[in-house]
This record gives structure tokens, C-alpha cells and sequence, in this order.
């Protein structure tokens, strides 16, 4: 009896050291972060576009700009839902940016944690494990720099200087430039590797294509608050009521029965964080009805920017069931056959 007792406990012990090793962080400090710049098999991937990558971006870092990871049709229909794009052609363009199957990626923005999000879907949704996003993106990182206060220190006396500048004057912010971990300029050259998607390794949990959302509508117009499902709209007001149409999708409007999440609640503006502690974001969710023994499916315009966001902080409140609708509206507000209200 004793022996069945003592194999139980052991057992026990060992599931929980499974789970607590599986369970990973989401999110990544950039005090922690700093420390990984320019170390192996470690890639910092930027989420914006490439205007603002090339206005300043982590030394050494990748631009995968997060609206460009979903790829439609003119329509807006996806090739292989509920994927942002194919398989194939998903490991081939991870490849091309220098990263494998065992590279830790850290996703990050200029600071807002929309495109960031973006980033980790995509890489979550293909099966990649070792992912983090930087909370705080780009300027968490610029605050940590002690290059960067000397650079700006100089620049503001530069600016504030009666004498016209001169040429020793620009040396001096020269020197200092080469050592800041924010840089100016375009991606440096990248030596490709192989990333490798099977069909095993596709995660189907934190994505969902356009007829499970209508099944998901249907039960909420049928049930209201008693329905399984909750499904969030995270654009403008402009876009849900109507109003405002972007990038040639043909109806404006939102789907029947959504509720709306404004994203700039998520953000934790006194501490210029991607997301705010996990305590507020548990009231915020609480205060809309979106609870854990919902399932939740999350949209935008284009599914890899703010519903990303929005799906990203319910994983990080431990909700098992929140997925992407990584159509979004460019896919549902494209197809006549699917209701639409403003």
C-alpha cells in the first residue's frame, strides 16, 4: 500500500514538472532581452513595416512586417485557412530571414506590442515553440542603452547650440552610433537557412478560418450571453459601424452578434509596456464577458495585428480557447454570402 502511495506521489510530481516545463513565457523583459542581442541562434524579428525598420530597428534584427504575413487574394480569400499563408511558403520566407527550427525568436515593435503579436501568431500557428515577444518593444530597449543617452545628450546640445555645426561635431555622434543597440538603416545581409513545417507540427489551437466564426455567430445570435462563443472586434468604430473601408475590401461593417475591444486598452501607457500585468488584464477582460469557459475568436482588418494582440492576452491569462480568425474582415467583409452589420 505504502509503495502504491509513494508511486502515486511520484507520479504526481513528475506530471507537474512536465507542465511547469512546458509551460513557457509569452512575454520577455527587456532587461532579459538585452543581454541576447547579437548571440546565437538568436534572432530578434521587428513586426513594422519597413518605413519605420529603417528609422530604427535592433542591431542585427529582421523586419517581417506583421500586416504582410496574412496573404489573400484580391478577394481576400486565404490559400490554406486557418493559416496566414501556406506552409511551404511560410518556411521558405522564415528560412530567407536567417532563422531555424531551434532559433529563439524575439518579436518585437516600436512599442505597442500589435505588430509583435502579429509575429508570434504566425510563428506559434507553424508549430514554433520558442518564441517570446519583447514587452516594451523598441523603446524599452533605447531606455537600457547607455550609448543611446550619451547620443541623445549630445544631439540635444548640437540642437540647442548657437554655432552652426561643424564637421567634429558630427564625428562625435558618428562614434557613439556604433555602439547603440538601436541602429538606423535596412536589414544587414542574411544567410538563409532551412525551416522545416510538417504537417505534425501545425498548431490548429490558437487558429480559426471564416465557417467556424459563422457557426460561432449563429450560436450567439440564437443564444446571446448563454452561447459558448464570444467574438471580439478589434478595429476602429469607424470600420465596425461602416464608415470607413480599407484596402478594397467591399462592405464595411462588423459580424453579427461581435463585441468591441478597444486594442489601447491592453497597453500599459504609465510603465510603456505591450501589455499591461496580468491582474488588469484579467479585469478588463472580465468587464466585456470574456471569460475561460468561452471560446473566443478575435479579428481585425487583416488578423495578424490587433486581434493577434488580443488573442496573445488571453493566452497570457491562461484562457485555453482564444483563437485568431486569421481571415478577418479583408476575408468575411469580401464574401457576399456571409452577413455583415453596421
Amino acid at each position: 500500500m505504502i509503495k502504491k502511495i509513494i508511486l502515486l506521489i511520484v507520479t504526481l510530481l513528475s506530471l507537474l514538472s512536465a507542465n511547469t516545463l512546458e509551460k513557457k513565457p509569452i512575454l520577455i523583459s527587456a532587461q532579459d532581452a538585452v543581454n541576447l542581442i547579437n548571440t546565437n541562434n538568436v534572432i530578434f524579428v521587428s513586426g513594422d513595416n519597413q518605413d519605420l525598420y529603417r528609422l530604427g530597428h535592433i542591431k542585427g534584427s529582421v523586419q517581417m512586417h506583421a500586416y504582410n504575413l496574412h496573404q489573400s487574394d484580391i478577394m481576400g480569400k486565404i490559400s490554406c485557412p486557418p493559416f496566414f499563408t501556406c506552409p511551404d511558403k511560410a518556411a521558405s520566407y522564415i528560412g530567407s530571414k536567417g532563422i531555424d527550427n531551434s532559433t529563439l525568436v524575439i518579436a518585437y515593435d516600436k512599442t505597442n506590442g500589435i505588430n509583435a503579436s502579429g509575429v508570434y501568431a504566425y510563428f506559434k500557428s507553424y508549430g514554433h515553440k520558442n518564441i517570446r515577444i519583447l514587452n516594451g518593444g523598441l523603446n524599452a530597449i533605447r531606455k537600457l542603452d547607455p550609448s543611446q543617452k550619451i547620443y541623445d545628450s549630445i544631439y540635444e546640445e548640437l540642437q540647442n547650440q548657437d554655432e552652426p555645426i561643424q564637421e567634429d561635431d558630427y564625428s562625435r555622434l558618428h562614434d557613439v552610433e556604433a555602439n547603440l543597440l538601436v541602429v538606423k538603416g535596412e536589414e544587414n545581409s542574411i544567410t538563409p537557412k532551412t525551416y522545416t513545417i510538417n504537417e505534425d507540427s501545425l498548431d490548429y489551437s490558437r487558429v480559426v478560418d471564416k465557417l467556424d466564426v459563422k457557426y460561432a455567430m449563429q450560436d450567439i445570435l440564437e443564444n446571446g450571453k448563454k452561447s459558448d462563443f464570444i467574438i471580439i472586434d478589434s478595429r476602429s468604430i469607424e470600420e465596425i459601424i461602416g464608415e470607413k473601408k480599407v484596402n478594397g475590401v467591399v462592405r464595411g461593417g462588423h459580424i453579427p452578434g461581435a463585441i468591441f475591444l478597444e486594442i489601447s486598452n491592453l497597453y500599459d501607457s504609465n510603465n510603456s509596456l505591450s501589455f499591461k500585468n496580468e491582474q488588469e488584464l484579467a479585469t478588463l477582460f472580465e468587464s466585456y464577458g470574456v471569460t475561460k469557459d468561452k471560446t473566443i475568436y478575435a479579428y481585425c482588418h487583416v488578423g495578424s495585428e490587433k486581434s493577434s494582440k488580443i488573442a496573445t492576452a488571453l493566452e497570457i491569462l491562461g484562457y485555453e480557447n482564444a483563437k485568431i480568425y486569421t481571415g478577418s474582415w479583408n476575408e468575411w467583409g469580401n464574401d457576399l454570402s456571409l452577413p455583415v452589420k453596421r
